[in-house]
């Protein structure tokens, strides 16, 4: 490292759900302790889940004007209008997908905030470095960053939440009033679900977080064939890469995940997915999964794989039920098939959420973007000097 100061600022979340933030303060008295020519700055701000006297106790300065920094990092969505020229940005931006809308006439609001924010950070000038596409330069591509774990965590307990809360059984305590995963994990433990099947999609961070909390809530994991062939007299759940289950029919890709949701009674999708994979299902085959009561999309790609998430839900208002003849939303307490799909699912464990990326940013990314970068950052970097960077050049007729 040359002795040149480094300034890191670190942003105040504008989402009013928001409160997760990239480094604790502990982990600030830590990177100022382990890089002697870093300074942090870090906006005031009363929804972050640690205190602004924290991060000054730790050696922070707390000021809103970022504009001495040289690095800016944040979690979620930015305030497009504070946007500073010529600085670096890291937060997840999330523009990775938007191929899809490239000559469409879009409506949906955060797309349409994806083209303005991309708008500027070319106007601007400004280096872009998204979260999402920090990954190691060989091997599988495996992401050194991510709210994952938490994501799993939380999704598959709000969703366990609303069948106990369907289903004439007193629901829990949610997992933002808890605030603490250890709790969490206390409180599930000693919960009966009885000879529920749970269906779970991915083989990511947020699968493995939810495959955690259903072992805490003592629901047994079994093969996919005995799941599609035994019979249990105790709740179990299955994991399946939607990825690995797709077949060929008629030259077209299809998914086989619809087979195994016949017998399900609670699907929790954590998948990744993108419009080139098929979907997992379509409208017009709910009627045939007879036994399906919940749905919990941790993922959240409305009008994605799964045609229930017909939209994304707030952690004050987490749940909703969809017709299944029209599709249409309807009175939760009117069953059809519930749906929880929370956007932000690890601001439930804001704490826990933040030292866990926090720690992975301290070690997987913080020496590439100070010292000498491996190329994890130049191929995650979206857009730098005025333009989208190779992986990224389609971004162009996105915006335009």
């Amino acid at each position: 490292m040359n002795n040149k100061i480094v300034i890191l600022g670190i942003l105040k979340e504008v989402r009013i759900d928001e409160n997760r933030t990239p480094f604790s303060p502990a982990q600030v008295s830590s990177i100022l302790n382990k890089f002697s020519n870093i300074k942090i700055i870090v906006q005031p701000s009363n929804r972050r889940c640690f205190k602004d006297e924290e991060y000054q106790n730790a050696g922070a300065q707390i000021t809103d004007d970022l504009s001495s920094a040289n690095i800016i990092f944040g979690v979620k969505e930015v305030d497009i209008s504070a946007l500073i020229e010529g600085k670096t940005y890291l937060f997840f931006s999330h523009t990775s997908k938007v191929r899809q809308y490239i000559g469409q006439t879009i409506k949906d609001e955060a797309i349409i905030y994806k083209k303005e924010l991309l708008r500027e950070v070319i106007k601007k000038k400004i280096t872009l470095i998204d979260y999402e596409n920090i990954r190691e330069v060989s091997g599988e591509g495996y992401r050194y960053l991510g709210f994952g774990r938490f994501a799993g965590i939380v999704g598959a307990y709000n969703t366990l939440n609303l069948y106990l809360k369907l289903y004439n059984k007193k629901p829990l305590s949610r997992a933002f009033e808890i605030n603490n995963y250890k709790e969490i994990k206390k409180l599930i433990s000693k919960q009966n679900f009885n000879k529920i099947k749970i269906l779970l999609t991915g083989s990511g961070r947020a699968s493995k977080g939810a495959i955690e909390l259903l072992k805490q809530a003592n629901i047994k994991q079994v093969s996919i064939n005995d799941y599609l062939n035994k019979k249990y007299n105790e709740a179990i759940f299955t994991n399946i890469s939607a990825k690995k289950h797709i077949e060929k029919k008629d030259g077209k890709d299809i998914s086989k995940v619809k087979n195994y949701l016949l017998e399900t009674d609670i699907f929790i999708a954590c998948h990744y997915w993108e419009p080139k994979f098929p979907k997992l299902f379509y409208s017009n085959q709910i009627n045939e999964f007879k036994s399906l009561k919940v749905i919990g999309d941790v993922t959240c790609d409305v009008n994605g794989s799964i045609p229930t998430t017909i939209r994304s839900t707030s952690i004050a208002k987490p749940y909703y039920s969809i017709d299944v003849n029209t599709m249409n939303e309807i009175n939760l307490n009117d069953k059809d098939i519930a749906v929880m799909a929370v956007d932000n699912l690890p601001s439930e464990l804001p704490r826990d959420a933040s030292e866990e990326f926090g720690s992975s940013a301290i070690s997987e990314v913080l020496p590439s973007l100070i010292n000498k970068d491996d190329g994890r950052i130049s191929r995650a970097t979206t857009a730098s000097n005025g333009k989208f960077f190779k992986n990224f050049t389609y971004l162009n007729d996105f915006i335009n």
